[in-house]
Protein backbone atom coordinates (compact mmCIF):
# COMPACT_ATOMS: atom_id res chain seq x y z
CA UNK A 1 0.00 0.00 0.00
CA UNK A 2 1.67 3.62 -1.22
CA UNK A 3 -0.01 5.26 1.63
CA UNK A 4 2.06 8.80 2.67
CA UNK A 5 1.80 7.98 6.57
CA UNK A 6 4.12 5.16 6.50
CA UNK A 7 6.69 7.83 5.10
CA UNK A 8 5.24 11.06 6.62
CA UNK A 9 3.79 10.52 9.96
CA UNK A 10 4.24 13.82 10.74
CA UNK A 11 1.19 15.24 8.06
CA UNK A 12 -0.95 13.57 10.20
CA UNK A 13 -0.44 16.01 13.60
CA UNK A 14 -0.20 18.89 10.68
CA UNK A 15 -3.32 18.27 9.97
CA UNK A 16 -5.24 17.28 13.12
CA UNK A 17 -3.91 20.46 15.09
CA UNK A 18 -4.73 22.56 11.62
CA UNK A 19 -8.28 21.63 11.52
CA UNK A 20 -8.89 21.51 15.12
CA UNK A 21 -8.02 24.63 15.51
CA UNK A 22 -9.67 26.57 12.31
CA UNK A 23 -12.74 24.51 13.45
CA UNK A 24 -11.99 26.39 17.22
CA UNK A 25 -11.91 29.56 15.43
CA UNK A 26 -14.38 29.73 12.75
CA UNK A 27 -17.54 28.04 14.83
CA UNK A 28 -16.88 28.33 18.37
CA UNK A 29 -15.26 31.73 18.48
CA UNK A 30 -16.14 34.17 15.30
CA UNK A 31 -19.07 32.51 14.25
CA UNK A 32 -20.43 31.46 17.50
CA UNK A 33 -23.98 32.99 17.36
CA UNK A 34 -26.07 32.14 14.41
CA UNK A 35 -26.17 35.57 11.96
CA UNK A 36 -26.74 36.12 8.58
CA UNK A 37 -23.59 35.83 6.71
CA UNK A 38 -22.58 39.00 4.52
CA UNK A 39 -20.58 38.54 1.18
CA UNK A 40 -17.47 40.26 1.82
CA UNK A 41 -17.58 37.48 4.84
CA UNK A 42 -18.17 34.67 2.87
CA UNK A 43 -15.61 36.08 0.87
CA UNK A 44 -13.04 36.10 3.30
CA UNK A 45 -13.53 32.60 4.71
CA UNK A 46 -13.78 31.27 1.03
CA UNK A 47 -10.35 32.75 0.17
CA UNK A 48 -9.20 31.40 3.84
CA UNK A 49 -10.11 27.99 3.29
CA UNK A 50 -8.74 27.82 -0.14
CA UNK A 51 -5.66 28.88 0.19
CA UNK A 52 -5.17 26.76 3.57
CA UNK A 53 -5.48 24.08 1.07
CA UNK A 54 -3.27 24.92 -1.46
CA UNK A 55 -0.13 25.49 1.52
CA UNK A 56 -1.55 21.72 2.46
CA UNK A 57 -1.32 20.56 -0.88
CA UNK A 58 2.67 22.09 -0.64
CA UNK A 59 3.29 20.73 3.01
CA UNK A 60 2.53 17.37 1.20
CA UNK A 61 4.52 17.97 -2.49
CA UNK A 62 7.38 18.68 0.21
CA UNK A 63 7.10 15.93 2.56
CA UNK A 64 6.09 13.82 -0.78
CA UNK A 65 6.95 14.76 -4.10
CA UNK A 66 4.74 15.90 -6.84
CA UNK A 67 2.87 12.35 -7.52
CA UNK A 68 1.27 13.10 -4.20
CA UNK A 69 0.24 16.29 -4.15
CA UNK A 70 -1.09 16.20 -7.59
CA UNK A 71 -3.43 13.33 -6.28
CA UNK A 72 -4.61 15.83 -3.33
CA UNK A 73 -5.18 18.44 -5.73
CA UNK A 74 -7.39 16.10 -8.10
CA UNK A 75 -8.87 14.62 -5.23
CA UNK A 76 -9.86 18.27 -3.83
CA UNK A 77 -11.08 19.73 -6.59
CA UNK A 78 -13.29 16.80 -7.87
CA UNK A 79 -14.72 17.05 -4.15
CA UNK A 80 -15.02 20.45 -4.64
CA UNK A 81 -16.88 20.58 -7.95
CA UNK A 82 -19.45 18.03 -6.98
CA UNK A 83 -19.97 19.96 -3.74
CA UNK A 84 -20.69 22.83 -5.50
CA UNK A 85 -23.47 21.02 -7.42
CA UNK A 86 -24.43 19.89 -3.28
CA UNK A 87 -24.75 23.34 -2.75
CA UNK A 88 -27.88 23.91 -5.43
CA UNK A 89 -29.53 21.38 -3.71
CA UNK A 90 -29.32 23.17 -0.21
CA UNK A 91 -30.65 26.03 -2.01
CA UNK A 92 -33.52 24.44 -3.31
CA UNK A 93 -33.98 22.86 0.26
CA UNK A 94 -33.46 26.07 2.54
CA UNK A 95 -35.79 27.78 -0.55
CA UNK A 96 -38.69 24.80 0.13
CA UNK A 97 -38.77 25.20 4.08
CA UNK A 98 -38.55 29.05 3.57
CA UNK A 99 -35.52 28.98 6.03
CA UNK A 100 -33.68 32.43 6.56
CA UNK A 101 -30.37 33.26 5.79
CA UNK A 102 -29.86 33.52 9.63
CA UNK A 103 -30.80 30.46 10.54
CA UNK A 104 -29.10 28.59 7.63
CA UNK A 105 -25.23 29.47 8.92
CA UNK A 106 -26.53 26.93 11.88
CA UNK A 107 -28.03 24.02 9.65
CA UNK A 108 -24.68 24.32 6.98
CA UNK A 109 -22.18 24.28 10.43
CA UNK A 110 -23.88 21.35 11.81
CA UNK A 111 -24.42 19.59 8.47
CA UNK A 112 -20.15 20.10 7.78
CA UNK A 113 -19.92 18.69 11.20
CA UNK A 114 -21.68 15.57 10.14
CA UNK A 115 -19.83 15.55 6.68
CA UNK A 116 -16.59 14.93 8.70
CA UNK A 117 -17.58 12.39 10.45
CA UNK A 118 -19.51 10.31 7.72
CA UNK A 119 -16.74 11.04 4.99
CA UNK A 120 -14.00 9.26 7.36
CA UNK A 121 -16.38 6.26 7.89
CA UNK A 122 -16.79 6.03 3.85
CA UNK A 123 -13.27 6.83 2.82
CA UNK A 124 -11.37 4.31 5.44
CA UNK A 125 -13.82 1.37 5.44
CA UNK A 126 -13.64 2.29 1.37
CA UNK A 127 -10.14 1.85 1.15
CA UNK A 128 -10.26 -1.32 3.39
CA UNK A 129 -12.49 -2.72 1.23
CA UNK A 130 -10.64 -1.84 -2.03
CA UNK A 131 -7.95 -3.60 -0.64
CA UNK A 132 -9.78 -6.62 -0.36
CA UNK A 133 -11.36 -7.36 -3.30
CA UNK A 134 -8.46 -7.46 -5.92
CA UNK A 135 -8.43 -10.35 -8.28
CA UNK A 136 -5.33 -12.64 -8.47
CA UNK A 137 -3.22 -12.73 -10.78
CA UNK A 138 -4.46 -13.93 -14.44
CA UNK A 139 -4.15 -14.13 -18.19
CA UNK A 140 -6.65 -12.62 -20.24
CA UNK A 141 -5.30 -12.28 -24.11
CA UNK A 142 -2.15 -12.30 -23.50
CA UNK A 143 -1.93 -9.83 -20.96
CA UNK A 144 -0.77 -10.80 -17.19
CA UNK A 145 -2.11 -8.77 -14.25
CA UNK A 146 0.54 -9.70 -11.80
CA UNK A 147 -0.39 -9.55 -8.05
CA UNK A 148 2.74 -7.87 -6.90
CA UNK A 149 1.78 -4.95 -8.52
CA UNK A 150 -0.20 -3.33 -6.00
CA UNK A 151 -0.92 0.71 -5.95
CA UNK A 152 1.84 0.64 -8.78
CA UNK A 153 2.35 4.58 -9.80
CA UNK A 154 3.02 3.45 -13.66
CA UNK A 155 2.25 0.12 -16.32
CA UNK A 156 5.46 -1.30 -17.65
CA UNK A 157 4.62 -2.54 -20.85
CA UNK A 158 7.81 -4.38 -21.27
CA UNK A 159 7.19 -6.80 -18.81
CA UNK A 160 3.40 -7.10 -18.92
CA UNK A 161 2.91 -6.16 -15.30
CA UNK A 162 -0.18 -4.38 -15.21
CA UNK A 163 -2.42 -2.61 -12.66
CA UNK A 164 -4.69 -5.62 -11.14
CA UNK A 165 -8.54 -5.51 -11.66
CA UNK A 166 -10.53 -4.67 -8.69
CA UNK A 167 -13.94 -5.32 -8.10
CA UNK A 168 -15.12 -2.62 -6.09
CA UNK A 169 -13.32 0.04 -8.53
CA UNK A 170 -14.70 -1.85 -11.57
CA UNK A 171 -18.58 -1.57 -10.00
CA UNK A 172 -17.50 2.28 -9.16
CA UNK A 173 -16.55 2.81 -12.66
CA UNK A 174 -19.78 1.45 -14.38
CA UNK A 175 -21.63 3.24 -11.73
CA UNK A 176 -19.90 6.80 -12.18
CA UNK A 177 -20.40 6.58 -16.01
CA UNK A 178 -23.92 5.72 -15.61
CA UNK A 179 -24.01 8.87 -12.75
CA UNK A 180 -22.58 11.16 -15.39
CA UNK A 181 -24.53 10.37 -18.20
CA UNK A 182 -27.65 10.21 -16.25
CA UNK A 183 -26.14 13.96 -14.75
CA UNK A 184 -26.07 15.21 -18.26
CA UNK A 185 -29.25 14.27 -19.13
CA UNK A 186 -31.05 15.35 -16.38
CA UNK A 187 -33.72 18.41 -16.59
CA UNK A 188 -34.79 20.48 -13.29
CA UNK A 189 -36.72 18.19 -11.47
CA UNK A 190 -35.39 18.96 -8.26
CA UNK A 191 -36.76 22.32 -8.35
CA UNK A 192 -39.90 20.24 -7.88
CA UNK A 193 -39.28 17.92 -5.02
CA UNK A 194 -41.02 17.86 -2.41
CA UNK A 195 -38.14 17.41 0.44
CA UNK A 196 -40.70 17.04 2.99
CA UNK A 197 -41.41 13.41 2.18
CA UNK A 198 -37.89 12.52 1.50
CA UNK A 199 -36.20 9.70 3.70
CA UNK A 200 -34.44 12.42 6.20
CA UNK A 201 -37.46 13.45 6.67
CA UNK A 202 -39.25 10.56 7.12
CA UNK A 203 -36.61 9.46 9.57
CA UNK A 204 -36.69 12.28 12.09
CA UNK A 205 -40.40 11.83 11.83
CA UNK A 206 -40.83 8.59 12.76
CA UNK A 207 -38.10 9.26 16.14
CA UNK A 208 -39.72 12.35 17.48
CA UNK A 209 -42.96 14.48 16.82
CA UNK A 210 -41.82 17.71 15.05
CA UNK A 211 -43.25 21.10 15.58
CA UNK A 212 -44.40 23.06 11.96
CA UNK A 213 -42.80 26.24 13.41
CA UNK A 214 -39.11 27.30 13.62
CA UNK A 215 -38.46 28.31 17.34
CA UNK A 216 -35.37 30.79 16.82
CA UNK A 217 -32.23 28.77 16.63
CA UNK A 218 -33.65 26.18 18.69
CA UNK A 219 -33.50 22.33 17.81
CA UNK A 220 -35.67 20.82 20.27
CA UNK A 221 -38.53 22.07 22.33
CA UNK A 222 -40.62 21.11 25.09
CA UNK A 223 -44.43 21.27 25.54
CA UNK A 224 -45.54 20.42 28.71
CA UNK A 225 -44.00 16.78 29.80
CA UNK A 226 -43.24 16.24 25.65
CA UNK A 227 -40.21 16.92 23.84
CA UNK A 228 -40.69 17.69 20.25
CA UNK A 229 -38.25 18.50 17.34
CA UNK A 230 -38.27 21.84 15.55
CA UNK A 231 -38.53 22.59 11.89
CA UNK A 232 -35.00 23.65 12.46
CA UNK A 233 -33.99 19.71 13.29
CA UNK A 234 -36.12 18.51 10.19
CA UNK A 235 -33.98 20.69 8.00
CA UNK A 236 -30.89 20.13 9.45
CA UNK A 237 -31.04 16.26 8.71
CA UNK A 238 -33.01 16.81 5.13
CA UNK A 239 -29.59 18.32 4.56
CA UNK A 240 -27.43 15.76 5.91
CA UNK A 241 -29.46 13.12 3.93
CA UNK A 242 -29.21 15.34 0.96
CA UNK A 243 -25.00 15.29 1.62
CA UNK A 244 -24.91 11.74 2.31
CA UNK A 245 -26.49 10.63 -1.09
CA UNK A 246 -23.96 13.18 -2.95
CA UNK A 247 -21.77 11.18 -1.06
CA UNK A 248 -22.34 8.24 -3.18
CA UNK A 249 -20.77 10.17 -6.31
CA UNK A 250 -18.24 12.29 -4.90
CA UNK A 251 -16.16 9.26 -2.67
CA UNK A 252 -16.48 6.84 -5.34
CA UNK A 253 -15.00 9.34 -7.66
CA UNK A 254 -11.61 10.50 -5.57
CA UNK A 255 -11.25 6.72 -5.21
CA UNK A 256 -9.80 6.71 -8.53
CA UNK A 257 -7.57 8.99 -7.56
CA UNK A 258 -5.43 7.55 -4.67
CA UNK A 259 -7.31 4.25 -4.02
CA UNK A 260 -4.69 3.03 -1.96
CA UNK A 261 -4.12 6.48 0.24
CA UNK A 262 -6.90 7.39 2.79
CA UNK A 263 -4.86 10.30 3.83
CA UNK A 264 -4.89 11.90 0.95
CA UNK A 265 -8.63 11.43 0.53
CA UNK A 266 -9.58 12.34 3.67
CA UNK A 267 -7.53 14.99 4.14
CA UNK A 268 -8.64 16.88 0.69
CA UNK A 269 -12.06 15.98 0.97
CA UNK A 270 -12.37 17.49 4.43
CA UNK A 271 -10.34 21.06 3.43
CA UNK A 272 -12.98 20.97 0.35
CA UNK A 273 -16.10 20.46 2.42
CA UNK A 274 -15.08 23.05 5.55
CA UNK A 275 -14.95 25.46 2.53
CA UNK A 276 -18.51 24.97 1.76
CA UNK A 277 -20.67 27.13 4.53
CA UNK A 278 -18.97 30.16 3.45
CA UNK A 279 -19.05 29.48 -0.35
CA UNK A 280 -22.99 28.69 0.01
CA UNK A 281 -23.54 32.23 0.65
CA UNK A 282 -21.72 33.59 -2.57
CA UNK A 283 -22.90 30.88 -4.24
CA UNK A 284 -26.87 32.01 -3.28
CA UNK A 285 -26.45 34.99 -4.87
CA UNK A 286 -24.33 34.41 -8.41
CA UNK A 287 -25.81 31.21 -9.24
CA UNK A 288 -25.77 32.39 -13.01
CA UNK A 289 -21.85 32.52 -12.94
CA UNK A 290 -22.54 28.16 -12.64
CA UNK A 291 -25.49 27.44 -15.13
CA UNK A 292 -23.38 25.40 -17.19
CA UNK A 293 -21.60 23.56 -14.39
CA UNK A 294 -23.82 20.49 -14.33
CA UNK A 295 -22.75 19.26 -17.76
CA UNK A 296 -18.75 19.85 -16.78
CA UNK A 297 -19.34 17.77 -13.61
CA UNK A 298 -21.10 15.16 -16.54
CA UNK A 299 -17.94 14.95 -17.85
CA UNK A 300 -15.90 14.59 -15.05
CA UNK A 301 -17.91 11.86 -13.20
CA UNK A 302 -18.12 10.11 -16.86
CA UNK A 303 -13.97 10.66 -17.39
CA UNK A 304 -13.38 9.45 -13.98
CA UNK A 305 -15.67 6.04 -13.81
CA UNK A 306 -13.43 5.46 -17.73
CA UNK A 307 -10.47 6.11 -15.94
CA UNK A 308 -11.43 3.13 -13.69
CA UNK A 309 -12.61 0.82 -15.77
CA UNK A 310 -9.57 0.81 -18.04
CA UNK A 311 -7.12 1.33 -15.40
CA UNK A 312 -5.91 -2.56 -16.00
CA UNK A 313 -5.37 -1.47 -18.91
CA UNK A 314 -3.76 1.98 -19.08
CA UNK A 315 -2.86 4.38 -16.17
CA UNK A 316 -3.52 8.20 -16.34
CA UNK A 317 -1.17 9.72 -14.13
CA UNK A 318 -2.07 12.11 -11.39
CA UNK A 319 -1.01 15.19 -13.21
CA UNK A 320 -2.61 14.26 -16.22
CA UNK A 321 -6.71 13.42 -14.45
CA UNK A 322 -5.80 17.02 -12.82
CA UNK A 323 -5.07 19.07 -15.56
CA UNK A 324 -8.57 17.15 -16.97
CA UNK A 325 -10.46 18.60 -14.20
CA UNK A 326 -9.52 21.80 -13.70
CA UNK A 327 -9.84 22.37 -17.33
CA UNK A 328 -13.43 21.32 -17.36
CA UNK A 329 -14.46 23.37 -14.37
CA UNK A 330 -12.39 26.39 -16.15
CA UNK A 331 -14.41 25.99 -19.16
CA UNK A 332 -17.79 25.02 -17.59
CA UNK A 333 -17.88 28.36 -15.79
CA UNK A 334 -16.57 30.33 -18.84
CA UNK A 335 -19.28 28.54 -21.15
CA UNK A 336 -21.88 29.31 -17.72
CA UNK A 337 -20.30 33.26 -18.08
CA UNK A 338 -20.84 33.79 -21.48
CA UNK A 339 -24.42 32.21 -21.49
CA UNK A 340 -25.79 34.25 -19.20
CA UNK A 341 -24.33 37.64 -20.97
CA UNK A 342 -26.24 35.77 -24.37
CA UNK A 343 -29.02 35.91 -21.94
Amino acid sequence: MNNILSTNPSLLIVFAVLITFMLILDLGVLNKKSHVVSNKEATTWTIVWISLSMLFSGLVYWQAGFEKFAQFQSAYWIEKALSVDNLFVFILVFGFFKLEGKLQHKVLIWGIIGALIFRAIFIFSGVELINMTYLPAFDFMGMHFNLSNVGAEHTDFSTKSFFRPNIILTLFGFFLVYAGIKSALAGEEDEEQDYNKGLGAKIIRKIIPVSRNYHGDKFFIRRGTKRFATRLLLVMVVIESTDLIFAVDSIPAIFAIAPDDPFILYTSNIFAILGLRSMYFLLANSIDLFSKLKYGLAFILTFIGVKMLIAPFYHFSSSISLLIVLGVLVLSIIWSVLAKEKK
